[in-house]
Order: C-alpha cells, then structure tokens, then sequence
C-alpha cells in the first residue's frame, strides 16, 4: 500500500457530516489539508515535506489524479473534497454552531487577501497577514489568540509552506486551533483566479481549465508533473 494514499482521510456524505462535528468540536489543535496531485508529487521531493503532510489531522483526497491513486491501491475513494468547495461548507459549519470563535487568514497579498477573507468568513471580523512573510512571523502572530475561543486559521501561501506553517503552528500554540491549509481560496473569493464551468469540475478538468488560464505558473504542475505522477503512482505500488 502507497503510504502517501493510505495516510487519506476519506469520507462519504454520511461520514462527513461526523467529521464535520468532530472538527469543529475539536479540544485541541487540529490541522486540515488536501491532497492532490501536485501534492502527491511535493511528497515525494522531499522528506520533510512529506513528514509536514503525515502530521496534517486530516487529508482530504482532491482530484481526479488521487482518485486513480487510490483505485490503484484497492481503496475506495469516497467524496472529492477539493479545498476551493470544501472550506466554505467548513466556516459555514463553524458559522453555524454559534462557537465563539475567532478567525485568522495568512496568506496570498493584498487587496485579494483581505477581500477573500471578508467573502469566505461572512464579514466576520479577522486578522490577516500576506503569504511572503518568514514562518517565524505567522507564529508570533499567536498573540492575538484567544484562550477561551476556538482560533480558526486559514493558510492560503500554497504548498508546500502552508503545510509547514502549519505543523509548526501545531507544535508551539498552547490554545485551541483549528488550521486549515487553503491554497488559493482567497484567491477563488476575491475574484483573482476564475473557477472553472461545472460541467468542466464533474468532468475531473478544471486543472486544465486553470491551466489554459495560466499557462506560466502551471505548466511544470501540470504537463511535467501529471506523467511524473502516475509513474510515482505505479512505482510505489510495484516497487
């Protein structure tokens, strides 16, 4: 069994409706991630890298990519839960259990920063800072945690920082903290990067959809590492 696939959290509806519960109901502090193709391939780079994925809580499968990685493996691949559909159902299921919560986005930069963080959190008030900072910035910010709240951080600097930010975070706060690694979905709220059709999402497209869109930042993603993938894919499975 390919390690990377099995360390998935995967779920259907019904189960995810508990995981939803036990997340936000968390007593201590909690990391949320994707992975995706992109990811997989970030993993295989570096040890490290790796290790900041393995420590993520939960590792939702996003992806056509991932879920022909885990029909290699004989797993059952459940629900696609992409981060740009799933954090929003997320903070709305926060939103909803009327917690005292206070809410955090470190990530991408500005105006879009602040602009997504207003859409995604539903104007509610919360801090911010850009994604071009030194890791050691993102945890001093930990002062404005609160102890008697649930502190809920959303990472949008893109893989894999995020995930170290995030494993870093988990290791030094002493409060209630619920991380979730976003990549770009401030960028999806704010307008800056376009969604693709739904017609093109059912289709398991929209990485090409956003590669037609920006063919300089995506290429290497995309056209060299979808073939490195599916080798790794095979590799680590017939090894």
């Amino acid at each position: 069994m390919d390690p990377i696939i099995e360390s998935l959290t995967l779920v259907d509806e019904l189960s995810l409706i508990n995981v939803l519960d036990d997340i936000i109901n968390t007593d201590k502090t909690i990391s949320v991630g994707f992975l995706n193709q992109h990811a997989y391939n970030l993993m295989h780079t570096s040890n490290a890298i790796r290790a900041d994925f393995f420590d993520l809580d939960y590792l939702f499968r996003d992806g056509k990519g991932i879920e022909l990685a885990c029909l290699h493996n004989n797993l059952l691949p459940q629900l696609n839960l992409n981060g740009t559909d799933f954090i929003p159902r997320l903070i709305s299921h926060l939103q909803q259990s009327q917690k005292h919560i206070t809410w955090f986005a470190y990530g991408t930069e500005q105006p879009w920063l602040d602009a997504g963080a207003k859409r995604l959190f539903n104007s509610q008030v919360f801090y911010s800072l850009d994604g071009f900072r030194a890791i050691d910035d993102y945890l001093i910010h930990n002062h404005r945690y609160q102890s008697k709240a649930l502190n809920v951080v959303v990472l949008v600097m893109g893989m894999p920082k995020q995930e170290q930010v995030a494993a870093q975070l988990k290791q030094q706060t002493k409060n209630k903290l619920l991380i979730i690694c976003g990549g770009a979905i401030l960028d999806f709220q704010a307008g800056r990067v376009r969604r693709a059709p739904q017609i093109v999402r059912k289709l398991g497209l929209e990485w090409f959809y956003r590669l037609v869109w920006e063919p300089r930042r995506l290429f290497s993603r995309y056209i060299l590492g979808i073939p490195v993938f599916f080798w790794r894919v095979y590799y680590t499975n017939t090894k």
